[in-house]
């Protein structure tokens, strides 16, 4: 991880030899020894001497994985054979039980080898971490100890960058965290819900169709309830990735309410350009705003690659809320409201025409751009041919039930009356029902549909 930081301009105060201590101090923490001393020789140079403690770590660290090698060796050796992995089940009590009653392995063994996974992720060896973690997925009984191993295979696959499996390990945790005992303490669900989101930021950001993930994970009611109550500075996560993926309409309806009742506690560019273009219809504030924003993003390490993308749908945004309320736009004052230059919000409006279904033309006499009709004259027309087309369907549906009765009695007529004899024998039917007028017609079909 310290290695996939990117480059990026830096504060004065923050220099490069600052950054070399600061990975030093952090890596005292691990067993990564080898790589601390790389690390000195670059900050005071390729002939320093390593500290004195340097060296009596080193020889710890060797000492305590000999250790642990010896320990696991019997059941690596075992968990090697494809022929014990095929006997194994659903059920992990089952398979420890056969580990121990058929190759003598018990409990002992089984630490060993969840030891010797932490030891080698401490030692950087996330590749294998994540395999041994994998071999002991399916004899853990613990249900502590299988959070545990699940949380570790996540770190490690998601610090080898195996965004595919970091993505099935985020679902698999996410279900054993909601699925803990019912006396679970709610601020330990609150804490991991928490944390799951912020290695879901490493995860999501870096694989194909997870913004939309992330969306869904981080509007779902309770790790909403997370955010607004242990961790508010993941609106902005949030927000680029609702304004990335702009299809989602009911997200950023519901992106919105919560950062508006949020902004008093926390509150960003990001959140704030949704506050004016979407609450308060600043669009002043909005083009304000959106250019604080595209300085975040140029400095957030998981929004940085995402800048062009969140910046051309937050134009879109701008554009689109500026002309349900506007009938005629000028095309200098439009550049100004997105940060353009005039010729390229020209361009860019005409591209968004021919590409979309955008009611609008750009008038180059005048320099604006015209809509369509007003959105209010619009459902006007639609109420006013709704209403003809009901009126139409009415007059014809109580043609149907009043005209039905009259058509059935004309044979008996021209059949003559019942004992009557002949052709001419009884009175002639009365002419059919006369079309009945719109109004009678509904009144009648109303009143048919009562009865």
């Amino acid at each position: 991880m310290l290695t996939a930081l990117p480059p990026s301009p830096l504060p004065n105060k923050q220099t490069q030899s600052d950054i070399l201590k600061a990975k030093i101090a952090l890596l005292g923490k691990t067993n990564m020894v080898d790589f601390a001393l790389d690390i000195h020789r670059e900050l005071h140079g390729p002939d320093a001497e390593p500290p004195g403690e340097a060296a009596d770590r080193r020889a710890a660290v060797v000492g305590r994985l000999r250790e642990l090698q010896a320990a696991v060796d019997p059941i690596i050796r075992c968990l090697s054979d494809p022929a014990v992995i095929r006997n194994f089940r659903q059920d992990r009590s089952f398979n420890a039980q056969y580990l121990q009653a058929e190759h003598g392995l018990g409990a002992d063994d089984l630490d060993a080898l969840y030891k010797y996974a932490r030891f080698q992720y401490g030692c950087g060896n996330y590749g294998g971490a994540a395999e041994l973690l994998q071999a002991y997925k399916p004899l853990c009984t613990s249900p502590e100890r299988n959070l545990a191993v699940l949380w570790g295979k996540l770190a490690a696959d998601t610090l080898m960058q195996s965004y595919e499996a970091a993505t099935e390990d985020l679902a698999r945790l996410r279900e054993a965290i909601e699925n803990q005992p019912l006396g679970t303490p709610p601020l330990a669900l609150l804490q991991q819900r928490t944390w799951l989101m912020h290695w879901a930021l490493h995860v999501f950001w870096n694989h194909e169709g997870g913004k939309q993930a992330l969306v869904d994970l981080f509007l779902s009611p309770p790790y909403m309830a997370a955010i607004q109550s242990n961790a508010p500075h993941l609106l902005r996560y949030l927000s680029a990735a609702v304004v990335v993926t702009r299809r989602r309409r009911q997200a950023l309806k519901e992106l919105v309410r919560v950062v508006q009742q949020e902004s008093y506690e926390y509150s960003d560019p990001i959140t704030r350009f949704l506050e004016c273009v979407f609450v308060r219809f600043d669009f002043d504030g909005a083009q304000a705003t959106l250019a604080e924003a595209e300085a975040v993003l140029e400095q957030d390490y998981f929004l940085a690659t995402s800048k062009a993308e969140f910046l051309e749908n937050a134009r879109l945004f701008v554009f689109e809320t500026y002309c349900r309320i506007h009938r005629r736009i000028d095309v200098g004052m439009l550049a100004g409201r997105l940060g353009m230059e005039r010729a390229d919000a020209e361009k860019w409006v005409a591209n968004l025409v021919l590409t979309t279904r955008l009611d609008a033309k750009i008038d180059a006499t005048a320099g604006t751009v015209v809509m369509g009709a007003p959105s209010g004259a619009g459902l006007a027309a639609q109420l006013v041919e709704r209403a003809k087309e009901l009126s139409v369907r009415t007059f014809a549906l109580a043609n149907a039930v009043v005209g039905a009765p009259a058509a059935s009695a004309a044979p008996s007529a021209a059949g003559g009356a019942p004992g009557g004899g002949g052709a001419g024998g009884g009175a002639p039917s009365a002419a059919p029902t006369a079309a009945l007028e719109p109004t009678a017609a509904m009144a009648m079909a109303m009143a048919a549909a009562r009865g």
